[in-house]
């Protein structure tokens, strides 16, 4: 049995038992997957997958069992090269965060710098994508640590612990009528012309949630996929803006003004995800900790070690 016939598996297993794409992902030919499997079956004496002809067309009850197995095996086995690395080379390697535009942008800047002056000799990589993108990163071992407000909690193989609350705001170019409208109702908002998130980004679903409670379809004129976008297509008087309050600068937006909406929309909260089962090290524990200060690296143990986050905000 080797490791790179568990990986074979597992990643098949992930591709939706398309040996094509798996191979494509592990950078192999389909003849030498299919091939390593047929050993592995072999020499375990059990069907991994049931098949149709040469397709791979669902796993067996045996297989499940398998595959569980092996996902422990590689994840392990990941583990102690981390941790060898970490002991063997001390300070070095990569750090990969999964995050979205609005954290990359806004929240993230300043634990970015002083996480890289910390430790100058760990290559620190960002990749944006929307919440689910970040969620399978970090399940598929791309990413070690993913920050995002949607989907994270979804994922039973992710551990999740709470970073922060936010509320969204409305933004409208000076001199709007909608400004005069105090306190703001969502009845009002929902006359005029609206761009805001995608539907998978950034307590989306909370904004549609709102409307539909008082039986109002929205008229949502334009979405984007970071707040920066939203802001632009506001200044050209397109619509008004909802997005989240950490988001908009007076200062820095300027022509633009932001009317707070917390009495309208639900309070979002921004997760940090770890895949279960990983073997953080030390510089993983000072990014969270930069990042989010009450998630010490005990508070971190603890939910890593029972499942769960204990710590509530």
């Amino acid at each position: 049995m080797k490791l790179q016939q568990l990986r074979y598996i597992v990643e098949i297993q992930r591709q939706g038992l398309n040996v094509s794409e798996a191979a494509e992902a592990l950078y192999t030919s389909q003849p030498g997957i299919s091939k390593q499997v047929r050993l592995l079956e072999d020499e375990l004496g059990i069907a991994i997958f049931e098949r149709s002809g040469k397709r791979f067309t669902g796993v067996t009850e045996a297989g499940r069992t398998v595959l569980a197995i092996a996902e422990r095996i590689l994840r392990e086995a990941e583990n102690l090269k981390r941790a060898s690395a970490e002991f063997a080379t001390g300070e070095s390697g990569r750090l990969v965060l999964a995050t979205t535009h609005t954290q990359a942008r806004y929240a993230l800047p300043t634990v970015v710098r002083d996480f890289v002056a910390r430790h100058p000799t760990v290559k620190l990589e960002m990749h944006q994508g929307s919440p689910v993108q970040i969620a399978e990163w970090v399940l598929s071992g791309a990413a070690d640590i993913g920050i995002a407000t949607e989907a994270l909690d979804q994922y039973p193989q992710l551990i999740t612990l709470p970073v922060r609350q936010w509320m969204h705001c409305v933004i409208a170019p000076e001199g709007h009528p909608i400004l005069q409208s105090q306190p703001l109702a969502l009845h009002e908002l929902a006359k005029w012309p609206l761009i805001t998130y995608d539907t998978a980004f950034t307590g989306r679903s909370r904004i549609n949630r709102a409307f539909e409670r008082i039986g109002v379809e929205p008229n949502v004129a334009l979405t984007a996929l970071d707040a920066d976008v939203i802001k632009t297509y506001v200044s050209l008087g397109l619509g008004l803006g909802i997005i989240s309050a950490l988001a908009f600068d007076a200062q820095r937006d300027a022509g633009l003004v932001a009317i707070d909406a917390g009495h309208l929309f639900e309070s979002n909260t921004t997760r940090l995800a770890l895949r279960r089962g990983t073997y953080l090290r030390r510089c993983d524990y000072d990014l969270i900790e930069l990042f989010a200060p009450h998630l010490s690296k005990r508070v971190v143990e603890m939910a890593m070690q029972g499942g769960g986050a204990e710590y509530q905000l």
